[in-house]
């Protein structure tokens, strides 16, 4: 309560619209216009667009489970407080949900430094005479600008949203539309000889392209951080969780087969400007440097709603008692939770000065080994001790796609580079000693004090 009686919280401002336009301008970030030639060298074809469906599959079938899971619990920090749920708030269940707060801090900066990066490689493209350096030095300051437009209160950021979206949307399409006149079918389909010969060297690429794919499929989920600032968060969450997927998936779909029919596969495997390369071949250097404006638009849209977004991750930790109490503090004036916003942002700031491949491998391996897959296995869990639990939305076809779920976030770590999953790997042991360090001093689970009870520590 504050002085005049009335509740601090968070206000429940966003709307399906905002809602939708922050989860499809998290998908629809700088990535696809970056990854697309990563894709294509991953399997050495345009067979390697079988991960944008496999991708998109598995993030439907995960979506299902976020929806469930957002409607049931809406509550801001997503994974945090399912995972304390499922797996009890004093026990197990407190390490887990600590494991997600501790790879936030590293994960989330990594998501808004790609976007960073992004935006400072099409912008050398407008001044090629940036050296390297001051290509790393510039997008380490985005994220800092990011800090200064997110200090307001939620409302106007919900409404920032909307036009960001605008620019995302015209991008996209622009591409689209350019290209449907010139669909090639010859192009699009120019596989290599023994393109689908189902090996070990097969189903590594493919595992190497899906985690392109997730990469820039992922977002879906971030309304879900957000759900105590959502009006209706019970039908809201799953309709921007769902309609957001689908809709993407249609565009990235659109996007490269567009592309694929003006650039062949062997040329545009090399490009370091697709988008901005594809447009100029079509309409002229203008037009080109037009595109690369938008793609400026789309990569600073993306870091912007990513950074929001997660930024109540820790603020929820925090104010459940499991986290640093520092972050659970709320501007007095804007009501958002500005020690987490401003954290995160100088963080991402630091990160942006890595390479943007170390950058994506590190991030997704991190988030599938410490987030989605134990959150698929405690979706599970969670309707076996709680089959009463009011669920506004039920998952689909329920357990198929949480099965798949599973097995598809394994498959993903089980084909990831060596480099990023040791990455991921290091992180968890030192949450966990983190925990462990914290958990000791405290006389909280494993190190129960004499007479006190998971009851008492919940």
């Amino acid at each position: 309560m504050d002085g005049t009686g009335h509740k601090v919280g968070l206000r429940r401002d966003l709307g399906f619209i905002h809602a939708t336009s922050l989860a499809i301008t998290d998908m629809v970030g700088i990535g696809p216009f970056i990854t697309i030639p990563l894709f294509l060298a991953t399997m050495g074809g345009p067979q390697a667009m079988l991960g944008w469906l496999v991708g998109a599959g598995l993030a439907f079938c995960d979506g299902l489970v976020w929806a469930e899971l957002g409607s049931a619990m809406p509550r801001a920090g997503g994974s945090y407080h399912y995972l304390r749920e499922a797996f009890g708030p004093a026990g197990v269940g407190r390490w887990l949900s600590f494991l997600i707060v501790w790879q936030i801090m590293f994960s989330a900066p990594l998501s808004v430094a790609s976007g960073s990066i992004g935006f400072a490689n099409y912008f050398h493209y407008l001044v090629p005479g940036m050296t390297p350096w001051q290509v790393r030095l510039f997008a380490s300051t985005i994220p800092l600008f990011l800090i200064i437009l997110l200090y307001r209160r939620i409302r106007v950021v919900g409404n920032l949203s909307v036009v960001m979206l605008g620019g995302v949307l015209i991008g996209c399409f622009w591409i689209i539309v350019s290209g449907l006149p010139h669909l090639s079918a010859s192009r699009i389909f120019d596989f290599p000889p023994h393109a689908f010969h189902l090996n070990v060297i097969f189903w590594a690429g493919l595992g190497h392209a899906t985690l392109y794919a997730l990469y820039d499929y992922f977002g879906y989920y971030n309304v879900c951080y957000l759900a105590e600032e959502i009006r209706e968060p019970g039908r809201i969450i799953p309709m921007a969780i769902l309609f957001s997927i689908a809709a993407v998936a249609v565009i990235y779909i659109l996007m490269n087969t567009s592309i694929l029919s003006v650039i062949p596969w062997r040329e545009a495997q090399h490009s370091h400007f697709i988008a901005s390369e594809y447009i100029q071949k079509l309409q002229g250097r203008f037009a080109g440097q037009m595109m690369t404006l938008l793609m400026l638009w789309i990569a600073f849209a993306s870091a912007f709603s990513l950074l929001l977004g997660y930024s109540r991750i820790p603020y929820a930790a925090a104010a459940d008692g499991n986290f640093f109490k520092v972050f659970a503090k709320l501007h007095p004036k804007h009501e958002i939770p500005h020690i987490s916003l401003v954290t995160l942002g100088v963080v991402a700031a630091g990160f942006s000065l890595l390479r943007l491949p170390d950058v994506i491998v590190s991030l997704v391996a991190t988030r599938v080994l410490l987030q989605y897959l134990p959150q698929a296995i405690g979706f599970f869990v969670l309707r076996f001790k709680r089959p009463d639990m009011e669920r506004p939305f039920k998952m689909w076809l329920y357990p198929i796609p949480g099965l798949i779920s599973m097995m598809g976030w394994i498959y993903i770590l089980s084909t990831s580079a060596r480099g990023a999953l040791l990455f991921a790997l290091v992180i968890f042991a030192l949450g966990t000693a983190a925990y462990l360090f914290r958990a000791r001093a405290r006389g909280e689970w494993p190190f129960l004090k004499a007479g006190k009870t998971e009851a008492t520590q919940g």
